[in-house]
């Protein structure tokens, strides 16, 4: 295959392209620095530890009924979504055609149908929209730009529109990869949004992944590792670490 046919630059956007190692086909958006991966052998599982954690609602969610993703990535969260819970209708927003375009082509992403909608536009637009308010049980926000310095949108107005576009029992997960000056900030705007926010230790390269509560959920931690063990049965999962992770920030932070 040419390079040339491994590229999607549309003008006006990064372009999108990839590198293969050992069987896992990454994603890049005009840089080195990895966007997404999957695994060629094992298209439908999530490759990246940290992007699993991006899973870690399912500890207190078992049957969403519409999951949205703002940063389609290499499409790993919204392809899992979409096959694992067929009860849900999965929205995945990018503003860049071409990661659209090559997740469709290299990266196993399904057309649009009654349940999925993978659209082209601005995430902020998108949580700012009324008509998406109350109307989202998961939440999924992975948005950094071709730098990944940091998240593209971390204002307390965002996240505060993050947290008006879900239900009442609904959460929100986020990487927040990049520098450590963004964490603390991040942190901050989050908890003015969301009843609770918990952080899980660093797993890969700066990305870590905070899980937000629109309202405190109890906390039985023997529940928990139950669930957990359900997932990992189930999902092939690694849960239990999500556990660990909350219970230790949970000791650190009481």
């Amino acid at each position: 295959m040419k390079p040339t046919a491994l590229r999607f630059d549309l003008p006006g956007h990064p372009p999108a392209t990839i590198t293969e190692f050992e069987g896992v086909r990454s994603l890049h958006l005009g840089t080195s620095w990895v966007q997404g991966a999957m695994r060629i052998a094992k298209p439908d599982a999530i490759e990246l530890e940290y992007v699993q954690m991006m899973m870690m609602w399912m500890l207190f969610i078992e049957k969403p009924r519409h999951i949205v993703q703002l940063g389609l990535g290499s499409a790993a969260l919204t392809k899992f979504c979409y096959q694992r819970f067929p009860g849900a209708k999965v929205t995945a927003v990018d503003l860049n055609p071409n990661v659209i375009a090559i997740c469709r082509a290299l990266f196993g992403l399904p057309p649009n149908d009654e349940r999925l909608n993978v659209v082209e536009m601005n995430a902020l637009d998108f949580v700012m929209n009324p008509a998406n308010h109350g109307k989202v049980d998961v939440l999924q926000v992975d948005l950094y730009d071709e730098e990944a310095r940091g998240p593209v949108l971390d204002t307390p107005e965002f996240y505060q529109a993050c947290a008006d576009c879900l239900t009442p029992g609904g959460i929100m997960t986020v990487n927040v990869f990049g520098d450590y000056m963004n964490y603390d900030k991040n942190f901050q705007h989050m908890e003015l949004a969301f009843d609770s926010v918990v952080w899980l230790p660093e797993v890969h390269d700066a990305n870590i992944i905070a899980i937000a509560f629109k309202q405190s959920p109890s906390i039985d931690f023997s529940e928990l590792y139950e669930r957990a063990g359900i997932i990992k049965k189930q999902m092939n999962l690694r849960a239990k670490n999500w556990v660990d992770g909350m219970k230790s920030w949970m000791h650190d932070h009481t």
